[in-house]
């Protein structure tokens, strides 16, 4: 699955990236554990710090220079964040249902929440991705990459200023970590009911009506 290379389109390569990312979900280091959310939480606050810290440093290279550092700061950021998500998932016992689509709606709901509209429905306190097509993937990764691809401008003009701008990446980092940790938490730590499970919440999702699966989400325009 893969979107049109073209380097002059920063667009299309951001979205590669996307696709390219969601396509290997991390392996989760964590087991399912009692007392999930305190544990999610721990792994969010170290990724998050992480994610900081390695934001703020490949941003320090000045001017010119500094923007050659932008997409790899973005995607070393993103392997954090998919890697929290993974090992979020296993706390709750449910690393082995984690796929593409819901790597991704975790990695980027944040950025455009429109986007997953057709592909994440809300039951009560949970969330349920719904599986998604390739097609339905690669046409949220092109809108995602247009979006992105904006905020590597803004991060590359930071350069500019190296100090004041790595700070500021760092803390945007460390923010956007923290949002997709409330992602992850949304889809796996839903509390279930007294008559349901969230096991079988989740293994109904997983056998959506075929019509609906095959149609890629719908852009909303206002």
């Amino acid at each position: 699955m893969t979107v049109r290379k073209d380097p002059r389109g920063p667009i299309d390569t951001v979205a590669t990236t996307i696709l390219d990312l969601v396509a290997h979900v991390p392996n989760s280091r964590e087991a399912r554990v009692p007392a999930p959310a305190e544990r999610a939480n721990a792994i969010a606050r170290a990724a998050a710090r992480q994610a900081s810290l390695i934001a703020g440093s490949l941003s320090l290279p000045p001017g010119w220079l500094g923007w050659i550092t932008v997409l790899p700061e973005m995607l070393a950021v993103w392997k954090i964040q998919a890697q929290m998500v993974a090992d979020i998932a296993g706390v709750y016992g449910q690393h082995h249902r984690l796929r593409r689509e819901h790597l991704m709606y975790c990695l980027f709901k944040q950025v455009s929440a429109q986007l997953f509209r057709d592909m994440a429905v809300r039951m009560g306190e949970r969330v349920v991705v719904r599986p998604a097509t390739g097609k339905a993937l690669q046409l949220i990764a092109q809108q995602l990459g247009g979006q992105l691809a904006g905020l590597a401008l803004r991060k590359g003009a930071s350069r500019f200023v190296p100090l004041l701008g790595a700070l500021g990446v760092g803390a945007y980092a460390y923010y956007d970590t923290r949002q997709v940790a409330n992602n992850a938490l949304a889809l796996f730590g839903g509390k279930p009911t007294d008559t349901e499970d969230l096991s079988e919440v989740l293994d109904a999702a997983e056998t959506p009506d075929s019509a609906d699966s095959a149609k890629p989400p719908k852009n909303h325009k206002k």
